[in-house]
This record gives structure tokens, sequence and C-alpha cells, in this order.
């Protein structure tokens, strides 16, 4: 059965990764790489889990199709195991993501929309704003596979509120993280993920555990490690070539700041109703 870890691009998935996967390896962890687990939360889909189909698995229309047939076949050893998606919860035609079979839980991820704007603006390297907020409001937007050598597949993301209401009506152990509370009270939030673990792994951690994973998963820690080339995850510029930096602005990146009154507007009328839901507006 599968645990997924789900949320829109940059909302703090890969975060989340890297507490989860010390969480459940505490007692082998390396204080000085932080990232040394997080292999074992793949993404999903990911073109080795159809290895075993003669399809085109960079290709939609064979992605689409094979999702609920991977999951049986990854599902065939009935051991739980966590799965990072961006992909939303529903139906693409007849076709649906996942299924409560294949589904043991769900630990939703959500940040403000208005600070997601600007990762999403530096990750998929667009011209300006307006092109990010094109993005974030594309109810038919798949995101591709920019590095050929990570495997990764298509996902359907659809537009941001979309992706937010699909996920948040998971009728099965959904856990719902707020990307800002993490920041504010990290100690809370690794607990509430904590709990929520312990009903499918064996684990005995105390409040002393917690704070040593809080420091070696803080923002400027996980920062550090990849400027010391830890992390392996970057995605390239598509002209230059270099490596975008993951952890770019973290906690700094506050909207107020960054934004033009304009965009803030848009993205307040377009998002207003699930901004106020989760406490945003």
């Amino acid at each position: 059965m599968i645990i997924w870890l789900a949320s829109y691009p940059k909302s703090g998935n890969t975060w989340v990764r890297v507490l989860i996967s010390n969480i459940i390896n505490y007692e082998k962890i390396d204080f000085e790489n932080p990232f040394g687990f997080t292999d074992q939360i793949e993404s999903y889909p990911n073109i080795k889990h159809f290895a075993s189909l003669d399809k085109d698995f960079n290709n939609p229309d064979d992605v689409v199709p094979n999702w609920i047939k991977t999951q049986n076949l990854l599902n065939l050893n009935n051991k739980i195991k966590i799965f990072k998606t961006h992909n939303m919860f529903g139906s693409f035609g007849k076709h649906s993501f996942t299924d409560l079979n294949n589904t043991a839980g769900v630990i939703h991820i959500v940040r403000d929309p208005r600070n997601v704007i600007s990762s999403i603006n530096n990750h998929f390297h667009h011209d300006n704003i307006d092109a990010s907020i094109k993005f974030m409001f594309d109810k038919n937007k798949w995101v591709y596979n920019v590095d050929k050598n990570d495997g990764v597949s298509p996902n359907f993301i659809s537009s941001w509120d979309m992706h937010y209401f699909s996920w948040k009506n998971f009728p099965k152990n959904y856990l719902l993280i707020k990307y800002e509370d993490l920041l504010k009270n990290p100690m809370n939030e690794i607990k509430k993920i904590y709990n929520y673990l312990k009903k499918f792994f064996n684990l005995n951690l105390k409040d002393e555990n917690f704070g040593k994973i809080i420091k070696l998963s803080s923002f400027e820690n996980l920062k550090n490690k990849e400027n010391d080339g830890k992390f392996e995850e970057n995605v390239k510029h598509l002209e230059t070539k270099k490596k975008i930096n993951f952890f770019d602005s973290g906690p700094s990146n506050d909207w107020k700041e960054l934004l033009e009154d304009k965009a803030v507007y848009q993205l307040n009328k377009k998002f207003k109703s699930e901004m106020k839901e989760l406490g945003y507006l």
C-alpha cells in the first residue's frame, strides 16, 4: 500500500521527504547528509515503475491508462511504501490516478500560492511572473521531465486550486501539513507527521530526537548541504545548463516584498475560496 506525499510543485514536498526519511531511519541518520535516505521516497510516476510495460512513458497518453496497473504491481509485496507525487488526485478521462485498494493514506503539503509563485518562476525559469500566473491558473497543466536522466514521467498537476481541492477530500488517512506551520512551529508539525507514520511503522522517538531532526532538516542546513554537493535533484537551466538552486530562498520568500500589487490581486481573486479556507486570507 502507498502513502502519498502529495503537493503542488514548490510547496515543501522535498523538505517533508527529508523529515520523514530521517524519522523512519533515525537510528542510522548521518548529520552530515540530511538527504541520505530521501531516495527511499521515490517520485511517482517514474519510468522504472512502468518498466514491464512496452510504452512511451514520457507520453501522457501512455502514462494515464497505466496508473492503476503499475500501482497494482508495486503493491504485490503488500508492504507500506511512500511515494512523492505532484499529480492531482482524481480522474483524467476515465482513468483515476489512484484508488483505495492501492493507497494507505495521504500526507498533503500545501503552501500559500503567493509564495509558491516565486519558486515556480525560479524553478521553471519563466521569463516573468505573468508566465508563472498562467502556469498556476491552467486547469489542463502537465509538468514534464526536464532532466531525461531522472526517469520522472509526466505529472498532471492542473491548476493550484484544483490540485488542492482534489487531495483535500481524500477519504482515507488524510493529513494536511502547511508549509507555513512547518516554518513557525516545526516541533508541532513533526509530531503530527510522526504520529501519522506510527500507524504504519514501528517508531519510538522522543522529543530530543525530534529536535535533532529539526536541526538536521532546517532550511539553512539543507541549503548548505546542497552547496556542498549533497543534493542531487537539481534541475538545469534550459539555456545555460547550470544547476538551479533547489533550496533557493525558503523562509525569506515573502510575497509581500516580491510580488507587485497586480499579481497579488490576481492570485487573491482566483484562489480566494481556498486561501480563506487555509487561513491565507
